[in-house]
């Protein structure tokens, strides 16, 4: 794994990931990962990731049973960003929708939501 070593990590020690349905190109959410939650990615073949906001290490589905299966990484030319291409099981979105991009901005500056709820977040996180 020597190539985590090439890649540029921001001051927080953190990288974006760019997570993609690996079948049909969707983008399916982003999220931060760290060097440790990378390698255990690469080693299990599903997701981990570092939460800024609770400050603590995940994997994806940990909560929900959503979980995705690494199908390939890659990293961009500039090697600080990383794009991950996964087999969704369930929804991406902690809202309950498939993917966290299902707010689209038009022109007006109006916004739409595009997509339905794949299941309810209270029901599934019992908030």
């Amino acid at each position: 794994m020597k190539f985590i070593n090439e890649l540029k990590f921001n001051s927080d020690g953190l990288i974006p990931a760019i997570i993609q349905d690996a079948e049909d190109n969707t983008v399916l959410m982003m999220a931060y990962m760290n060097k440790d939650s990378l390698k255990a990615t690469l080693e299990t073949k599903k997701t981990n990731f570092w939460s800024r906001s609770r400050q603590k290490y995940w994997v994806k589905g940990e909560s929900s049973g959503h979980t995705q299966d690494v199908k390939a990484v890659y990293y961009d030319c500039d090697a600080d960003t990383l794009l991950i291409k996964v087999i969704q099981h369930g929804a991406a979105c902690h809202m309950g929708y498939r993917s966290c991009f299902y707010t689209q901005v038009h022109n007006d500056g109006t916004t739409e939501i595009i997509a339905e709820k794949i299941f309810d977040p209270d029901k599934v996180y019992k908030k």
